[in-house]
């Protein structure tokens, strides 16, 4: 077997792993601190942008650590996109997808490819397993148009 693909095979394999146990893990979930908030630093509601769309994510009251690094009161930003909040299974790990963007390596920043279009934006931040606070640690919802 090469190494590219004994590569991807571990890593959907330990992937996989992941989504279990964070399923697995049920309702195991974490206390944020009081006053923890996450909001848009950019883009603003309302606002219409050319793509690529830069998205600068800001919190308060918490830290940022990568997923995977248990920390006391860090996490890491997601980002749902035109996906609303009571759609999602805040007990479970987050999968990722198109209407789900994760930030796992620590980032407060990055940029979304976007068709031209009307988009809703909301900021979920969540535990070093993918898993939401309790209560959640969730932006406003802002919408956006892409040119």
């Amino acid at each position: 077997m090469n190494t590219a693909l004994t590569r991807l095979s571990t890593l959907l394999v330990l992937t996989g792993g992941l989504a279990l146990a964070g399923s697995a893990m049920g309702s195991d979930r974490i206390a944020p601190p009081d006053g923890a908030k996450v909001y848009f630093i950019s883009p603003q509601d309302g606002e219409t942008l050319e793509g690529p769309v830069r998205i600068q994510m800001g919190l308060r009251g918490m830290g940022v650590a990568p997923a995977g690094v248990e920390m006391d009161n860090t996490g890491h930003h997601h980002l749902l996109v035109n996906k609303p909040l009571d759609e999602v299974d805040l007990d479970t790990s987050l999968p990722f997808s198109d209407h789900k963007r994760h930030f796992g390596g620590g980032q407060t920043e990055g940029e979304l490819e976007l068709e031209p279009g009307e988009y809703t934006l909301q900021l979920l931040f969540m535990d070093y397993r993918h898993i939401s606070f309790d209560p959640p640690v969730v932006s406003e919802k802002i919408t956006i148009t892409v040119e």
